[in-house]
């Protein structure tokens, strides 16, 4: 394995999403978790981070402000370089209102806001939180995104939006492959330690966050996800999801269980070659599987706590690690994380080791 090449050291707010542009501009989202979050999406320019694609979408007026980020999870740059924002309208975790959740498209030729899409109630619940996103433009006249909703205290699923439209719908509602696993089936440990709610007062509790990582295969045809607390993953067709004709039962089993990959995973992410791959928080590590069905490590390294979002861009890819799991509701009321976080990449084609 290559080593990992530190990209970026974040020393304010933590952050989740990365996404690299076609022409190597680098864009992160830091969602409002506590942190004081100056901009919720920045570019990274010259080493600094610089409010994206300005500061008034950086500044919302309400957790409901449709013209403003309220406290964004992902970014991703789309097949045909723009970048789009998936913006959870939910800081701090609390109930969302209608126009705080929403995808908003970015033309990075001009760095203006080109679309915005928000989601109807019975679409974006009050419990829902807006997690990742993935495209597949091949789809209708204008493409179609799909999200992961990983409400730890609501509903769990899949949310489909036709691009051209601007319609949106629920897919895999409360499904049992979007929720978490129960503890007696998974015990997730990272540092040394069980990775458990443990407030300051009072019993832990397990970690509840549903669907969460998501990737397209490389043909489109299918959609993977996993639960943030499980060691499985799924998969589904994506032609189920987008037939609205079909009852959402009926969906449901076209599911496949695609195995235990090995450890708890935060993000998902595929490339042109088919590969899938997977961030492993358990053992500080980026794992992807081979068309064959094979798994390597891509990365693994002390520095990876808690490895998050992922990006495939000019042969690399890039991860954030930020210790999630070192905030104060898992430390019993105290914050054990340390700065740095870091954005790391590494080459994709380097020559690393078979797992299994």
């Amino acid at each position: 394995m290559e080593e990992l090449e530190v990209v970026h050291e974040f020393t304010g707010p933590m952050p989740t999403g990365v996404s690299v542009s076609h022409t190597g501009r680098i864009f992160v989202n830091f969602p409002k978790w506590g942190d004081e979050v100056p901009a919720t999406v920045v570019e990274l320019r010259d080493g600094a981070e610089a409010p994206f694609p300005d500061q008034a979408w950086n500044s919302p007026s309400s957790d409901d402000d449709p013209h403003a980020f309220v406290s964004v999870q992902s970014i991703v740059v789309d097949p045909a370089d723009r970048l789009w924002v998936l913006d959870t309208g939910s800081p701090l975790f609390r109930p969302t209102k209608p126009g705080g959740p929403k995808l908003v498209r970015v033309d990075l030729a001009t760095d203006t806001v080109a679309q915005v899409i928000t989601f109807p109630r019975e679409v974006a619940l009050e419990t829902t939180y807006l997690n990742d996103v993935r495209f597949d433009l091949r789809r209708g006249e204008a493409g179609v995104a799909y999200i992961t909703d990983s409400a730890d205290s609501g509903p769990n699923g899949i949310i489909v939006v036709d691009l051209g439209s601007g319609e949106s719908w629920r897919r895999l509602h409360d499904h049992p492959s979007t929720k978490a696993e129960p503890l007696e089936g998974f015990r997730p440990v990272v540092e040394g330690a069980p990775f458990l709610e443990r407030p300051a007062e009072g019993a832990p509790e397990p970690v509840t966050m549903g669907a969460d990582g998501i990737a397209i295969s490389a043909d489109g045809s299918r959609l993977h996800y996993c639960p943030l607390a499980s060691r499985r993953w799924y998969s589904v067709p994506t032609s189920a999801l987008l037939d609205r004709s079909l009852p959402d039962d009926e969906v449901g089993e076209q599911v496949v269980d695609e195995g235990d990959k090995g450890g708890g995973s935060d993000g998902l992410e595929t490339d042109d070659a088919g590969r899938l791959y997977l961030t492993d928080y358990e053992h500080d590590a980026v794992l992807r599987r081979l068309p064959d069905g094979t798994f390597e490590a891509v990365a693994h390294d002390p520095r990876l706590l808690w490895p998050d979002t992922m990006s495939v861009a000019d042969g690399h890819l890039y991860v954030t690690a930020n210790q999630l799991h070192r905030q104060a509701k898992y430390q019993g009321g105290q914050d054990r994380r340390r700065k740095p976080y870091h954005l790391f990449r590494v080459p994709i084609d380097a020559g690393p080791v078979r797992l299994r």
